[in-house]
């Protein structure tokens, strides 16, 4: 039980301060009874220098000192032993000049030499500690004048260090009163702090904290999802792995402002941003990322931000090619829808007994069909964009769009970047196609594609409503579209992709201003060898 009671952070946190506060205690009480004990030598010793004075004052000393005489040690040591029993002295000890004792507590010292010399003979006052016979004393040595004037031996006064040490046990108590309720006062206030610190780490204790770090460090880490946290001023408080690679952001950005370590663009915006953002889809020249920042107020107070990024670069891929494959599932479903009619018409006419007209009707349709079939082999060698370009034509029939391959048309066999040329190609007709929709008759889409020996130029050219000249800046940004309406469900990743993989290739995409749009692409040519690695086409515009 006790054990796991010193497992408590406020626990250990008290006792810690409790040792603390005692051993300090402890060595500040020491410290000041020495230095008591140390003040009390000198108050001691200072009153051993005024009874020596005194009693060198006294005529009768004075007068024996000068004529000494058998008289007169009976009453230098009488006087010298009713002083010190008078004034609680431990001595009074009467020297000559030479050194001869004419008092002392001991009879038998008097008349006999001292070993040490007369100190007083400087006519000064000379105080210290006294190990003599009658023990350690606190000891004044002051000169003796005589009668005449001049000086005839010193008067040697000490007082017991037993006195001394009787006098400081009787103030230590009460000092050490105030010791104790210093002591109180810190246990305490210890106790106070231990109980504040265990309410700001929530009751958790430090093996808890420390498993909680560690915990919190391998999941932040070790998550697929890129996670920021900013403070208030909009520094890196907390970024993990995956953030660092999804941004391309350098090793010691913790500690920095987002404007120090990304590039301007949408996702510094919405990074550096006030408001909550929810689902917004970014594209960056490596991936498709999919951003969400939520603020963070606590207390009604703004405390910064947490931002979560995913990848949605393979999501986006396979997204891509599943529009390809609906793409071409429309085309054919085109083709059949188209085919059914014809079929039922050229039956309608063989069992109203017309056969004449059903064969007029059929070479009608032969050489519509040759003459489109005729015209795309004619001007494109690549049999993948000759089939795309197929299936777009019967798509436009469907939905009443004539769809025009320009006779500049130029594009051999094998152009480079054939799978770039069909993405790009693909994703701007279908751009057009949904641009016509909604506008009345005649509609029309005119497609040229030339190839030359430095590039490759691809121009989709639609009769629509085109673009307003003030959205030209933002139409290739992610999340922009002039759609409305069902149209709108797939919207604003189209083009930011295909100006993306544009840029990744090297070339330049433009866009008139309406009526009517027209999409200009230049890619330069390919040197051998280079294997072309561009986004599947995705949605149109």
């Amino acid at each position: 039980m006790m054990r796991r009671r010193i497992k408590k952070l406020s626990t250990q946190i008290f006792l810690a301060q409790l040792v603390i506060l005692t051993a300090s205690m402890a060595v500040g009480f020491a410290l000041f009874a020495q230095t008591a004990r140390s003040n009390l030598d000198s108050d001691f010793q200072s009153r051993a220098a005024g009874i020596a004075q005194t009693f060198a004052a006294m005529p009768t000393i004075q007068e024996c000192m000068t004529h000494p005489g058998i008289a007169c040690d009976v009453t230098i040591q009488d006087l010298a032993s009713s002083t010190a029993a008078r004034t609680g002295a431990g001595y009074v000890v009467v020297i000559d000049m030479n050194r001869v004792r004419h008092s002392h507590p001991n009879p038998s010292l008097i008349g006999k030499k001292v070993s040490e010399p007369i100190m007083a003979r400087d006519g000064k006052v000379h105080l210290g500690i006294d190990s003599g016979a009658t023990g350690v004393n606190a000891n004044a040595r002051v000169p003796l004048y005589g009668s005449t004037g001049a000086i005839v031996g010193e008067v040697s006064v000490g007082i017991q260090e037993s006195s001394v040490s009787s006098e400081l046990l009787s103030e230590l108590p009460s000092y050490a009163a105030w010791f104790v309720l210093v002591l109180a006062i810190g246990t305490l206030a210890s106790f106070g702090l231990a109980s504040i610190l265990k309410r700001r780490t929530f009751g958790l204790e430090l093996d808890e904290i420390a498993r909680l770090l560690q915990e919190r460090e391998a999941t932040l880490h070790g998550i697929r999802e890129g996670v920021i946290a900013v403070d208030p001023a909009g520094r890196i408080s907390v970024v993990n792995d995956e953030a660092q690679q999804l941004l391309r952001l350098p090793a010691e950005a913790s500690g920095r402002r987002l404007e120090d370590v990304l590039a301007s663009g949408p996702v510094r915006d919405l990074l550096t941003g006030t408001t909550a953002v929810t689902d917004e889809i970014v594209v960056t020249d490596d991936y498709c990322l999919v951003i969400n920042r939520m603020p963070v107020t606590l207390g009604g107070r703004a405390h910064g931000a947490v931002v979560t990024l995913r990848d949605r670069t393979a999501v986006e891929g396979l997204a891509s090619e599943l529009a390809g494959e609906r793409s071409l599932t429309e085309s054919m479903r085109a083709q059949q829808h188209e085919f059914t009619n014809r079929i039922h018409a050229i039956a309608g006419l063989l069992e109203l007994g017309r056969p004449g007209d059903a064969l007029q009707y059929v070479n009608e349709i032969r050489g519509t069909t040759a003459d489109l079939d005729q015209t795309l082999r004619t001007h494109i060698g690549a049999p993948q964009i000759v089939g795309l370009m197929l299936g777009k034509a019967a798509e436009a029939n469907e939905r009443g769009i004539e769809l025009v391959i320009l006779p500049e048309t130029d594009l051999g066999e094998a152009p480079d970047r054939v799978q770039a040329l069909t993405t790009i190609l693909g994703n701007l007709i279908d751009n057009a196609f949904d641009a016509l929709a909604g506008t009345p008759g005649p509609r029309r889409v005119e497609v040229s594609v030339v190839e030359t020996d430095a590039s490759l130029t691809v121009t989709v050219t639609d009769n629509g409503p085109g673009v307003a000249a003030g959205e030209i800046p933002q139409i290739f940004s992610n999340g922009y579209t002039t759609k409305r309406g069902t149209l709108e469900r797939h919207s604003g990743l189209g083009l930011s992709l295909v100006n993306n993989t544009v840029t990744k290739l090297g070339g330049t995409v433009t866009v008139s201003d309406g009526p009517g749009a027209s999409f200009t692409v230049r890619l330069p040519r390919a040197s051998a060898g280079f294997a072309a690695s561009a986004l599947v086409g995705d949605r149109a515009r």
